[in-house]
C-alpha cells in the first residue's frame, strides 16, 4: 500500500492539456466524451500520478506519456483489441509482452505504437493495455515473437492502486 498521497484538482487550463494529450495519444475524442469543462482531480503517489476524471480513476502518467488505467470502460469498449488465448493470460497478466503464437484474434484497426486492449479469448476481460509493435495488418500476418509491449495490467501496481481509490 503506497505510503504518500496528495489530491487535488487542476486548473481548467491544465486539465484541457491532459485531456488534449490522451486524447491524441488514445486517438479518441475525449472532450466529447466527458464535455468542455471537466474536473480533473490528480492523487500523487508512489506509483506515480493517477487522474481522476468524476471521481474514477481513468488516466495515469507513464513516464511523459498519459495513458489510460484499465477501469477507464469508456476507452477499453472501443480499443482496438488483441485477443489471446487461455495459455497466455497468466504471462499476461504478470506483465509479459504479448507474443504472436498466443493471439487467437485481432479486433479493429490500428498503427504501429497505438494503444491496444489485450483480452482473454474466453470471457473477453480486459488483461492488459500495451503498444502494438506493429500496424494491424501485420500484425495479423506475425507468427512468431512479441506484438504487443505491455504498459499496464491487472495486478501492476497501477492497477493495485486504483482499485484502493475505487472502494
Amino acid at each position: 500500500m503506497p505510503t504518500k498521497q496528495r489530491r487535488y484538482s487542476l486548473k481548467t487550463k491544465e486539465a484541457k492539456q491532459i485531456l488534449t494529450e490522451a486524447s491524441t495519444n488514445l486517438k479518441l475524442d475525449l472532450e466529447a466524451l466527458f464535455g468542455s469543462k471537466v474536473n480533473v482531480e490528480v492523487v500523487e503517489s508512489d506509483v506515480g500520478l493517477i487522474y481522476l476524471i468524476g471521481g474514477k480513476p481513468l488516466f495515469y502518467k507513464a513516464g511523459d506519456r498519459i495513458l489510460p488505467t484499465l477501469l477507464f470502460t469508456e476507452f477499453t469498449a472501443q480499443a482496438p483489441k488483441i485477443v489471446v488465448d487461455m495459455g497466455a493470460v497468466p504471462y499476461v497478466c504478470k506483465g509479459a509482452d504479448v507474443m504472436a503464437p498466443g493471439i487467437v484474434r485481432i479486433e479493429g484497426e490500428f498503427s504501429k505504437g497505438d494503444i491496444v486492449l489485450v483480452v482473454d479469448m474466453k470471457f473477453g476481460k480486459a488483461l492488459a493495455l500495451g503498444e502494438s509493435l506493429y500496424d494491424a495488418e501485420a500484425a495479423r500476418q506475425t507468427k512468431k515473437g512479441p506484438v504487443v509491449k505491455t504498459l499496464h495490467y491487472v495486478s501492476d501496481k497501477i492497477w493495485d492502486y486504483t482499485k484502493t481509490l475505487t472502494e
